[in-house]
């Protein structure tokens, strides 16, 4: 199955320092793989009208019931898992580090959405991206700041053959 992220009202390029914060200039995110030696996947501009990203996942039943999703870039133990976003930016010095990141929970998902998106194969997280600071949005994100939904009923992801 796949994961989409749509997202939206991006903070712009950069990031004001304040006390014990140097600030960042030239921001971009991206999504984080799980590997620590994996490339971001497709950097988006921090002023882009809009960033999209798709992770292939694949879905578990838990014994329990439920839904467990693991892939190259979903972090996490079960029923702790999430997809990082990786703010990078350039300080004064002119370096370019990860300075921020928000943790898109996957635990949060309805469990009803959940088993949709299983049988559908497409789980849509759509959120934001400026928090109410206008900073980039960081920290564990959960609704409402991000809505889930599964594809409609009629979507069906075509199969390798």
């Amino acid at each position: 199955m796949q994961i989409r992220i749509e997202a939206f009202d991006l903070p712009g390029l950069t990031c004001a320092a304040g006390p014990g914060f140097p600030g960042y200039g030239d921001i971009h995110v991206a999504v984080q793989p799980r590997a620590r030696d994996g490339r971001l996947l497709v950097p988006h501009p921090g002023d882009a009208p809009s960033a999209t990203w798709t992770l292939d996942c694949t879905a578990h039943r838990r014994p329990g019931g439920g839904i467990d999703l693991t892939g190259p870039w979903i972090q996490g133990g079960p029923g702790r898992r999430f997809v990082y976003l990786t703010w990078n930016g350039t300080d004064t010095t002119g370096t370019t580090t990860m300075f921020r990141r928000a943790k898109l929970m996957l635990d949060a998902v309805d469990p009803s959405v959940a088993e949709a998106a299983a049988e559908r194969g497409l789980l849509i997280a759509r959120l934001g991206l400026t928090d109410a600071q206008g900073h980039p949005l960081c920290a564990a994100v959960r609704p409402p700041a991000v809505t889930w939904s599964a594809a409609p009923p009629t979507f069906r992801r075509a199969r390798p053959r």
